[in-house]
């Protein structure tokens, strides 16, 4: 789950009075909250409901107009969308004017109670994150990879090789990597470019099979063992035993085959390797699916994650080649945490996280029909005001109140229709830009809150509000 913007803290005593200040909308849930939490602190309270439906379209400037603070007031408490210019208020008066959380749902943190969040720290699945055809590139941009795919959460770098040609720069290329502090593998049949990067300091070679087990004695470092060919479990078992006798480490990975090419038998193999050799260290190559199955990774990532953790499997190989795959170390390292906590506490990773949720919201919270009417009809000044909700962006100002599902025919009702006249450049770029932002979460099903950013989960990037010099026209407030 994302944390709550906090902007203040509050040390609540019993002499306290604290002015709650909302909209209509968030009346009845604001009361509740506050009522839970004036009995557990033991301070006074009291709640102003301003002339306005939703408490986010207020302004310091239109709060001036309209509060009536208690004389026994200690301190007002204003919604967090009232930051900019909060500080005129504060000096009219003179007591502490705070802007808390967005949502009220967030205000027991204001008062120093930590939200009951899951611990995600913990995981028992190690990324390997491959760099392909990492020869063809730059031993420079091999580094800045890995250590871009080690701030992703990577615990091992493995450096792919081309299975065309050999690399004779290997130890180079892996002694740069290590010399950055990095945990590294080779991905190579090949037994002399093992040879030397095992020497420039791998600690892991991927793969080993009949054709190089017997080189594999003298390098000096873990191997991965897989079969000859997906499935053969004889020549699987024979490189297995090889390796036992003559004392090499090794992982254990039966090959994950794509969709189309025994996917669900390859997964079984897993469990029954498992269970053949309970006390061996597996591995499970997932690229196979996420890098050949048209569909967003996260999904895959979390589900193959989810299979690794309850069979035991420590560590997962990944790479991010084709686009939709992009950013799956991110996501290998959001699930690990996610699964561990859920197979830990034995509860479905449900309200976990929100990481993961990047192309629909985890939940809506659209205004009722009559809220958006009852807003209508209450404006009074020339702000716009957007929402969007079902298949329908509705465009709030005095007097107008304009809906419907295609942007471009919105706007060319406002200025058409309606005949504005104070939609200059900047402000027509403005309005274009939330209706985009709009339109996209219509078709995605994701919450639009003007001003806001949409949430693509741990995609998601915040909107500097104050970046772009607008007036006041421009924005609900």
């Amino acid at each position: 789950m994302k944390p709550s913007p906090m902007k203040y803290s509050i040390d609540p005593k019993p002499s306290h009075h604290y002015y709650f200040v909302t909209g209509r909308l968030a009346e009845h849930s604001l009361r509740d909250i506050v009522e839970g939490l004036a009995s557990q602190y033991g301070f006074g309270f009291s709640i102003g409901v301003m002339p306005i439906t939703v408490a986010a379209l207020m302004t310091p400037g239109w709060l001036k107009r309209h509060l009536d603070v208690p004389t026994e007031a200690t301190h007002v408490i204003l919604p967090g969308y009232c930051s900019h210019g909060i500080d005129l208020l504060t000096k009219d008066y003179k007591i502490p004017v705070i802007c808390g959380p967005n949502d009220c749902r967030w205000l027991p943190e204001l008062f120093g109670k930590e939200r009951d969040e899951p611990d995600l720290s913990q995981y028992e699945i190690d990324i390997i994150a491959e760099i392909n055809h990492a020869p063809r590139i730059s031993i420079n941009d091999v580094q800045s990879i890995a250590m871009r795919y080690r701030d992703d959460g990577a615990n091992v770098i493995d450096f792919g090789c081309d299975p065309t040609s050999r690399c004779l720069s290997i130890g180079d290329y892996v002694a740069a990597l290590v010399d950055q502090g990095l945990c590294v593998s080779v991905d190579t049949f090949d037994a002399w470019e093992a040879k030397v990067a095992a020497d420039k300091g791998a600690s892991l070679v991927l793969s080993v099979n009949s054709t190089n087990r017997e080189a594999a004695v003298d390098w000096g470092c873990e191997v991965v063992v897989v079969p000859d060919t997906p499935g053969d479990q004889k020549s699987f078992e024979k490189t297995i035993e090889f390796l036992e006798t003559a004392r090499v480490p090794m992982r254990l990975d039966p090959i994950l085959e794509p969709i189309g090419a025994g996917f669900t038998e390859s997964l079984i193999r897993y469990a029954e390797v498992r269970k053949q050799f309970p006390d061996h260290a597996m591995m499970m190559g997932i690229g196979n699916l996420t890098e050949l199955t048209d569909v967003d990774s996260a999904g895959i990532n979390f589900l193959l994650l989810a299979i690794c953790q309850e069979l035991s499997i420590e560590s997962a190989l990944t790479t991010q080649v084709i686009n939709w795959a992009r950013s799956s170390v991110r996501e290998c390292d959001v699930a690990r945490r996610m699964v561990s906590y859920s197979l830990r506490n034995r509860v479905p990773p449900k309200r976990l996280s929100d990481q993961l949720v990047m192309l629909r919201d985890p939940k809506l919270r659209p205004y009722t029909d009559q809220a958006l009417a009852e807003l209508a009809n209450t404006i009074k000044d020339n702000n716009y005001r957007l929402f969007a909700q079902g298949d329908l962006i509705h465009l709030v100002s005095a007097g107008i109140h304009l809906f419907g599902d295609d942007p471009f025919e919105l706007f060319d009702r406002l200025l058409n229709e309606q005949k504005v006249d104070n939609v200059d450049a900047s402000h027509a770029f403005y309005l274009g830009y939330e209706m985009a932002k709009a339109s996209i979460a219509m078709t995605l099903g994701k919450q639009y809150n003007q001003d806001q950013a949409l949430d693509w989960g741990m995609l998601t990037q915040e909107e500097d509000l104050h970046r772009i010099k607008r007036t006041s026209r421009h924005r609900g407030g």
